[in-house]
């Protein structure tokens, strides 16, 4: 199977952090397809997540979460946004930039599913380029992808999940285009 014939979805969670005594939340999820090898922002998703009000964030947290600890208590859980999510996410090959921490998340609400295959664009990346820093943001920046992210994004920045999930997909797109990767099974990418 190749990207090209297959329905991928890049996948992103911004969360909680880890904070000693407490279980590591999501407070948001962002995922866009990728048709045909191409990224399609038109097709995207993005929900903000519950986190009760009383939870702890760890203080090394990205993103606008701290301005956003009341609305983010009214939210449904992941869990409950199995019916908008599960269709995006069944049968689909799913993409992330270090992918450990979106399959722990989906592994955490969902325990009796399995997802993937996955690709991870962070292992492509740095077995690709020689470069000081792999953070998605940088990267973007690097290979010149930042302007396209933030034309399909407009209003958003990194640490927001559709942000950074539309920033992977780009991201894995240029990967496939510009290196030897665009010729590799979704089975060897998943490998990486």
């Amino acid at each position: 199977m190749y990207l090209d014939r297959t329905t991928v979805v890049a996948l992103d969670f911004e969360t909680t952090g880890q904070v000693k005594g407490q279980q590591n939340l999501p407070w948001q999820i962002g995922m866009v397809k990728i048709h045909k090898g191409n990224v399609r922002a038109e097709e995207g998703f993005s929900r903000y997540l519950r986190v009760p009000a009383d939870y702890h964030f760890s203080p090394y947290t990205p993103g606008r979460w701290a301005e956003m600890r009341e609305e983010l208590a009214q939210c449904n859980t992941l869990v409950q946004e199995w019916p908008e999510v599960g269709p995006w996410l069944e049968g689909a090959v799913l993409v992330a930039h270090n992918a450990p921490t979106e399959r722990k998340m989906l592994r955490q609400a969902f325990p009796m599913h399995e997802f993937g295959p996955w690709i991870d664009t962070l292992c492509l990346a740095r077995r690709t380029y020689r470069l000081e820093s792999y953070a998605l943001s940088d990267l973007l920046e690097t290979l010149g992808l930042k302007q396209r992210v933030d034309e399909m994004c407009p209003g958003l920045a990194p640490h927001d999940a559709y942000y950074d999930a539309v920033g992977c997909a780009c991201l894995l797109e240029h990967i496939c285009t510009t290196t030897e990767f665009g010729n590799w099974s979704v089975e060897l990418l998943s490998g990486v």
